[in-house]
């Protein structure tokens, strides 16, 4: 409203009036400054949804002074007294916001540049239209452009706009409207950030202290010592949960890490922070223990995302007709000069694990290094020294790899898989079948592989007698696959003939679907925002 009522013209008859009391200057002034108060009202509308304590505060004194603004700019009762009423209702509705901030960074200033910088130009274009004056109706849209932008930096512009007063209402409020572009932004990139919270060294440790004593529980336990994640602990200190909050969503990764017993113990303190900070609490990858602890605590609903390949290594073989693709595979690509190797991370040198993390570098298809759940997000760190990985050289040169992370004392959990782009295909294949092969002397006894998401539904899909709603599932899922590995990833992990492991991403209503799915998209970084590194990551800010 403020916004429509600054871009159109006022009625003359109480401009007249108005300035027998007000000076022209205070009007003009005033329309700029209701434009500048619609534009940070739609800007706090989000965060007043969200019922955030210090967005409220904001709209209180923004509807408190516009109701001023509209009697000076041109007697406009009737909006004055909209906002009169949006303000009276907010002062008694006061209680329903409580939440408290999230941390800052530097990025909210950049945003609100390119929004105020858009916002100006669409804004200033529909001051000089709508303008009364033939010269104005007759201006062609470049110089209405020329005419804005030159108003924004006090520049007379090439278009005459009717009356006198026309004209200094409109300079006025360019003028205002430009001043106010560069004030905010280098206010909020100026101002003091809250750093987002990242794993500490502290919580690194309790976390592999946990891990050691109930590490085997969960495959997805050493992804809990991401130090993008932030920790939150039980008082007892017998379990905790790694979450990210990403654009609102407080997103823990698989089950909490710990003494099932003592889950709840973390979970209500985790639905509490999300509730100070009225963040929409969301689980991703949860196993069905995991999803039931959630659902019994927090009163929130399941949903089966997908199943987590496990390999059992007493039972591979690469005997038998089901294995005879793997194993043709496997022997084609041995006999074009592969080799494979694999050790403990710990026992390769220096060279080999520079030479390694470079490649992993240079062999990512995405810009961004992807993973949230089911990957650790770096190689080679001293304290990963359990960690395997196994390599695939041919004529001496690596070509392709998997990292491995550690499964309790008798598991591994697929991390990393890469490969060169001009490799032979199969020679994933291969990696697998020699990590499976020397397992037991690593005293591996289960090897998770990849994670297929909605692979029930395709395999209840194409099944003899499956339903139209089934079908229909399907095909959309194949669809989906030409941008998402969806199909693929089920059909390469179920040549392995491995046990599936259903996992569930639990979230609190139907509503919050979209959203808690955006935000596990931006996770596992399937969808990126672009960054400048000097302003921080994407996370968070450089201390």
């Amino acid at each position: 409203m403020d916004v429509a009522s600054a871009v159109t013209p006022e009625f003359w008859d109480r401009l007249a009036v108005l300035r027998e009391f007000v000076p022209g200057l205070v009007s003009s002034a005033a329309t700029a400054f209701t434009l500048v108060t619609g534009f940070l009202l739609l800007l706090l509308a989000h965060g007043l949804r969200r019922r955030k304590l210090r967005a409220w505060r904001a709209v209180v004194v923004l509807l408190g002074i516009s109701v001023g603004l509209h009697v000076l700019k041109g007697l406009d009762v009737e909006e004055a007294t909209v906002s009169l009423v949006a303000f009276a209702g907010l002062v008694l509705g006061r209680r329903e916001f409580f939440a408290l901030g999230d941390p800052r960074t530097r990025w909210r200033a950049l945003w609100v540049l390119l929004g105020l910088v858009s916002f100006n130009m669409v804004g200033g274009l529909l001051l000089v239209s709508l303008r009364s004056g033939t010269t104005v109706a007759g201006a062609d849209l470049l110089s209405r452009l020329r005419q804005v932008v030159d108003g924004l930096v006090d520049l007379t512009g090439p278009v005459a706009i009717g009356p006198a007063g026309e004209t200094e209402r409109l300079s006025v409020t360019l003028t205002v409207l430009g001043l106010f572009t560069v004030l905010l932004p280098t206010y909020l990139f100026f101002r003091p950030i809250q750093p987002v919270a990242a794993l500490s060294e502290e919580d690194e440790t309790r976390i592999r202290a946990l891990l050691e004593r109930y590490g085997s529980r969960d495959s997805l336990g050493y992804f809990g010592l991401r130090r993008d994640k932030s920790v939150l602990w039980s008082p007892s200190g017998k379990a905790c949960i790694a979450y990210r909050v990403v654009h609102g969503v407080m997103l823990a990764s698989g089950d909490p890490l710990g003494d099932p017993e003592a889950w709840p113990g973390a979970i209500r303190p985790f639905l509490a922070a999300a509730e100070r900070y009225a963040w929409v609490p969301a689980v991703m990858g949860c196993s069905e223990l995991g999803g039931e602890i959630w659902s019994r605590e927090s009163g929130m609903e399941a949903l089966e995302l997908g199943d987590e390949a496990v390999v059992e290594v007493v039972d591979f073989t690469l005997e038998g007709r089901a294995m005879r693709n793997v194993r043709q595979m496997v022997h084609r690509v041995e006999r074009l000069g592969y080799s494979c190797d694999v050790r403990r991370v710990r026992d390769l040198t220096d060279a080999e694990r520079d030479l390694i993390r470079q490649q992993v570098s240079a062999w990512r298809a995405a810009k961004v290094e992807r993973g949230f759940s089911m990957a650790l997000g770096r190689f080679g760190d001293p304290a990963d020294g359990d960690s395997v990985v196994a390599t695939a050289r041919r004529d001496g040169t690596l070509r392709a790899l998997l990292h491995f992370v550690p499964w309790g004392s008798d598991g591994l959990s697929l991390d990393l898989m890469r490969r060169d782009r001009g490799g032979d295909p199969g020679v994933n294949e291969l990696l697998i079948v020699a990590a499976l092969c020397a397992a037991p002397e690593l005293g591996v006894k289960r090897v998770s592989l990849n994670f297929a998401a909605f692979r029930s539904a395709l395999e209840r899909g194409e099944r003899f007698g499956a339903g139209p709603v089934t079908r229909l599932w399907r095909r959309l899922l194949l669809f989906l696959s030409r941008w998402f590995q969806i199909e693929s990833l089920y059909r390469f992990n179920a040549k392995f003939r491995p046990g599936w492991q259903p996992r569930y991403v639990v979230y609190p209503a139907a509503r919050d679907i979209p959203r808690v799915a955006l935000a596990m998209l931006e996770a596992e970084a399937f969808l990126t925002v672009p960054h400048l590194p000097f302003w921080g990551s994407r996370h968070g800010e450089k201390q």
